[in-house]
Protein backbone atom coordinates (compact mmCIF):
# COMPACT_ATOMS: atom_id res chain seq x y z
CA UNK A 1 0.00 0.00 0.00
CA UNK A 2 2.52 2.28 0.90
CA UNK A 3 4.10 2.10 -2.60
CA UNK A 4 1.15 2.99 -4.47
CA UNK A 5 1.32 6.20 -2.03
CA UNK A 6 5.03 7.12 -3.58
CA UNK A 7 4.30 5.94 -6.64
CA UNK A 8 1.35 8.63 -7.07
CA UNK A 9 2.81 11.49 -5.24
CA UNK A 10 5.78 10.88 -7.71
CA UNK A 11 6.73 13.85 -9.67
CA UNK A 12 7.02 13.50 -13.10
CA UNK A 13 10.27 13.59 -15.01
CA UNK A 14 10.28 16.61 -16.80
CA UNK A 15 13.15 17.52 -19.43
CA UNK A 16 14.55 20.47 -18.18
CA UNK A 17 15.05 23.66 -20.48
CA UNK A 18 18.06 24.47 -22.94
CA UNK A 19 18.09 27.50 -24.24
CA UNK A 20 17.11 26.69 -27.56
CA UNK A 21 14.29 25.84 -26.00
CA UNK A 22 13.72 29.09 -23.97
CA UNK A 23 14.49 31.32 -26.66
CA UNK A 24 12.79 29.96 -29.43
CA UNK A 25 9.84 30.84 -30.90
CA UNK A 26 6.48 30.06 -29.17
CA UNK A 27 4.36 26.99 -29.68
CA UNK A 28 1.38 29.71 -30.60
CA UNK A 29 1.45 33.43 -30.93
CA UNK A 30 -0.67 36.39 -31.86
CA UNK A 31 1.39 39.51 -31.83
CA UNK A 32 -1.49 42.79 -32.87
CA UNK A 33 -0.16 46.42 -32.38
CA UNK A 34 -2.24 49.74 -33.39
CA UNK A 35 0.39 51.81 -34.47
CA UNK A 36 1.24 55.05 -36.57
CA UNK A 37 -1.71 57.27 -36.49
CA UNK A 38 -2.47 59.48 -39.59
CA UNK A 39 -4.60 62.24 -39.71
CA UNK A 40 -6.50 63.29 -42.59
CA UNK A 41 -8.22 66.02 -44.27
CA UNK A 42 -9.44 69.17 -43.02
CA UNK A 43 -13.06 70.88 -41.01
CA UNK A 44 -15.27 68.42 -40.51
CA UNK A 45 -13.69 65.74 -43.54
CA UNK A 46 -10.99 65.61 -40.93
CA UNK A 47 -10.35 61.78 -38.99
CA UNK A 48 -7.63 59.58 -37.59
CA UNK A 49 -6.58 56.11 -38.48
CA UNK A 50 -4.56 53.89 -37.24
CA UNK A 51 -1.76 51.02 -38.92
CA UNK A 52 -3.21 47.62 -37.27
CA UNK A 53 -0.44 45.20 -37.73
CA UNK A 54 -1.18 41.84 -37.00
CA UNK A 55 1.36 38.61 -36.88
CA UNK A 56 0.40 35.10 -35.81
CA UNK A 57 1.24 31.22 -36.23
CA UNK A 58 -2.43 30.43 -35.27
CA UNK A 59 -4.07 27.57 -37.91
CA UNK A 60 -7.49 29.53 -37.54
CA UNK A 61 -5.86 32.59 -39.86
CA UNK A 62 -4.85 31.71 -42.99
CA UNK A 63 -3.04 35.20 -43.98
CA UNK A 64 0.47 35.25 -41.11
CA UNK A 65 1.26 38.15 -41.40
CA UNK A 66 -1.05 41.47 -42.34
CA UNK A 67 -1.27 45.63 -41.95
CA UNK A 68 -4.49 47.36 -42.66
CA UNK A 69 -5.80 50.97 -41.64
CA UNK A 70 -8.58 51.45 -39.01
CA UNK A 71 -10.30 54.06 -37.93
CA UNK A 72 -12.15 54.52 -34.44
CA UNK A 73 -15.30 53.65 -36.46
CA UNK A 74 -13.89 50.71 -37.49
CA UNK A 75 -13.32 49.29 -33.70
CA UNK A 76 -16.33 50.19 -32.83
CA UNK A 77 -17.86 47.99 -35.69
CA UNK A 78 -15.65 45.49 -34.94
CA UNK A 79 -17.40 45.97 -31.21
CA UNK A 80 -20.96 45.76 -32.75
CA UNK A 81 -20.30 42.88 -34.37
CA UNK A 82 -19.24 41.12 -31.68
CA UNK A 83 -21.48 41.96 -29.33
CA UNK A 84 -24.36 40.82 -31.68
CA UNK A 85 -23.20 37.59 -33.34
CA UNK A 86 -20.55 35.99 -30.73
CA UNK A 87 -21.36 34.76 -27.02
CA UNK A 88 -18.12 36.75 -25.67
CA UNK A 89 -18.07 39.67 -23.24
CA UNK A 90 -16.58 42.21 -25.63
CA UNK A 91 -14.55 44.62 -23.28
CA UNK A 92 -15.14 48.33 -23.74
CA UNK A 93 -13.63 50.70 -26.19
CA UNK A 94 -11.86 53.91 -24.91
CA UNK A 95 -14.12 56.53 -25.06
CA UNK A 96 -15.80 58.99 -27.76
CA UNK A 97 -14.61 62.10 -26.42
CA UNK A 98 -17.85 64.03 -26.87
CA UNK A 99 -16.43 66.83 -24.95
CA UNK A 100 -13.03 66.94 -26.79
CA UNK A 101 -15.49 67.46 -30.57
CA UNK A 102 -17.11 70.40 -29.62
CA UNK A 103 -16.75 74.00 -31.73
CA UNK A 104 -14.70 76.81 -30.00
CA UNK A 105 -12.07 74.83 -28.05
CA UNK A 106 -8.79 76.39 -27.74
CA UNK A 107 -7.03 73.44 -28.58
CA UNK A 108 -7.48 70.48 -31.51
CA UNK A 109 -9.57 68.53 -29.43
CA UNK A 110 -9.57 64.78 -30.62
CA UNK A 111 -6.39 65.71 -33.06
CA UNK A 112 -4.33 66.95 -30.61
CA UNK A 113 -1.37 64.56 -30.30
CA UNK A 114 -1.80 63.59 -26.58
CA UNK A 115 -5.47 62.31 -27.00
CA UNK A 116 -4.27 60.42 -30.41
CA UNK A 117 -2.01 58.40 -28.39
CA UNK A 118 -4.03 57.51 -25.46
CA UNK A 119 -6.56 56.16 -28.07
CA UNK A 120 -4.14 54.52 -29.53
CA UNK A 121 -3.34 52.73 -26.73
CA UNK A 122 -6.77 51.97 -25.70
CA UNK A 123 -7.33 50.59 -29.15
CA UNK A 124 -4.51 48.39 -28.69
CA UNK A 125 -5.55 46.86 -25.44
CA UNK A 126 -9.14 46.47 -26.86
CA UNK A 127 -8.40 44.39 -30.01
CA UNK A 128 -5.65 42.54 -28.16
CA UNK A 129 -8.48 41.07 -25.56
CA UNK A 130 -10.73 40.20 -28.61
CA UNK A 131 -8.27 39.03 -30.69
CA UNK A 132 -7.11 36.88 -27.37
CA UNK A 133 -10.28 35.37 -26.74
CA UNK A 134 -10.63 31.90 -28.21
CA UNK A 135 -14.15 31.93 -29.36
CA UNK A 136 -13.73 35.57 -30.58
CA UNK A 137 -10.53 34.05 -33.24
CA UNK A 138 -13.17 32.02 -35.07
CA UNK A 139 -15.60 35.24 -35.98
CA UNK A 140 -15.07 36.24 -39.36
CA UNK A 141 -15.73 40.02 -38.23
CA UNK A 142 -12.19 39.99 -36.56
CA UNK A 143 -10.37 38.05 -39.61
CA UNK A 144 -12.29 40.92 -42.32
CA UNK A 145 -10.77 43.66 -39.33
CA UNK A 146 -7.98 42.17 -38.93
CA UNK A 147 -6.77 40.81 -42.58
CA UNK A 148 -8.55 42.41 -45.22
CA UNK A 149 -8.14 46.18 -46.47
CA UNK A 150 -11.57 47.38 -47.15
CA UNK A 151 -14.41 45.65 -44.53
CA UNK A 152 -17.26 44.67 -46.00
CA UNK A 153 -19.71 45.30 -43.71
CA UNK A 154 -22.40 43.52 -46.05
CA UNK A 155 -20.61 40.57 -45.45
CA UNK A 156 -22.80 37.25 -43.87
CA UNK A 157 -21.54 36.97 -40.19
CA UNK A 158 -20.16 33.40 -38.59
CA UNK A 159 -17.48 31.59 -37.98
CA UNK A 160 -14.12 30.51 -39.68
CA UNK A 161 -13.65 26.88 -40.38
CA UNK A 162 -10.76 25.29 -40.33
CA UNK A 163 -10.06 23.73 -43.66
Amino acid sequence: MADTTVDATRRLNVKKQTLDDAYAAPANFLEIDVINPITHGVGKKRYTDYEVRMRTNLPVFKVKESIVRRRYSDFEWLRNELERDSKIVVPPLPGKAWKRQMPFRGDDGIFEEDFIEDRRKGLEVFVNKIAGHPLAQNERCLHMFLQEPVIDKNYVPGKIRNA
